[in-house]
């Protein structure tokens, strides 16, 4: 990982691909998902919530890799707090970079009902 990386240069890509280890095999899961940066956190919206096995991954295991591109970070995932405003946050930037929903529309759909979850990049 290189640690002057501007991540600017990946909001516009469509997707990133999310490496979790395995809760009960405890081998490397890849999957590829959605995503916003905010600065050195990457948003994430989860559609199938706590059932999703990438979420239940981070919750046992909360190092993850994210590769953009050809580009690997490491990082720290955590479950948004559905109550708070960087949940908030992470729906109005996941959900606009997909049309999935606009601002001024009803706080509905996939967007506010999946759930939010963060990647905290390692930049050092």
């Amino acid at each position: 990982m290189q640690p002057s990386i501007d991540l600017q240069q990946y909001t516009a890509d469509e997707f990133c691909y999310l490496t979790t280890t395995g809760r009960v095999s405890g081998k490397s899961h890849e999957i590829e998902i959605w995503f916003a940066l905010d600065g050195a956190t990457l948003y994430m919206l989860a559609g199938g919530r706590d059932s999703s096995d990438w979420v239940k991954n981070i919750r046992q295991q909360p190092a993850v890799r994210v590769r953009i591109r050809d580009q690997v970070f490491e990082g720290q995932g955590r479950v948004v707090d559905e109550a708070s405003d960087e949940a908030i946050r992470a729906r109005e930037l996941v959900g606009p970079k997909y049309d999935e929903w606009q601002p001024g529309q009803p706080k509905t759909g996939w967007t506010w009902e999946s759930l939010p979850v963060a990647i905290d990049l390692k930049m050092t």
